[in-house]
């Protein structure tokens, strides 16, 4: 078996630049708030990989498994509770960022960052 954990990482930047340039290029404040999320999710994908060991197989426990053999094996837990933290955290700046974009479409009657700099001075 190979060790396809490289070629992950380099989907992981792959996607956080898609996230980036969607950040930097677009106009739309949907589709930057989108490409944040893109983002995030990249992050999350790259701290789970972090935690990954590989040994060849899948580990799992049995009754005649030497636990220093399982562990040596096993995915580390702490990069999977930091990206549950970091899920929930996401969501939550998601929905604030959705919050925002809804107040500024009541007050502009637009979603282009553009016009809404325009309108406002």
């Amino acid at each position: 078996m190979t060790n396809n954990v490289p070629f992950a990482y380099g989907l992981c930047m792959l996607l956080f630049f898609i996230g980036l340039y969607g950040v930097i290029t677009k106009k739309n404040l949907v589709k930057i708030i989108i490409s944040i999320l893109i983002m995030n999710n990249a992050v999350n994908l790259f701290i789970l990989l972090l935690g990954f060991r590989s040994q060849g197989k899948v580990p799992i426990m049995t009754a005649d498994t030497d636990a220093l053999k399982f562990a040596l094996r096993a995915m580390d837990p702490l990069p999977q509770a930091m990206v549950l933290s970091s899920i929930v955290i996401g969501f939550s700046i998601a929905a604030l960022m959705v919050a925002v974009a809804v107040r500024l479409y009541k007050r502009y009657g637009t979603m282009d960052i553009s016009k809404i700099r325009e309108l406002r001075e």
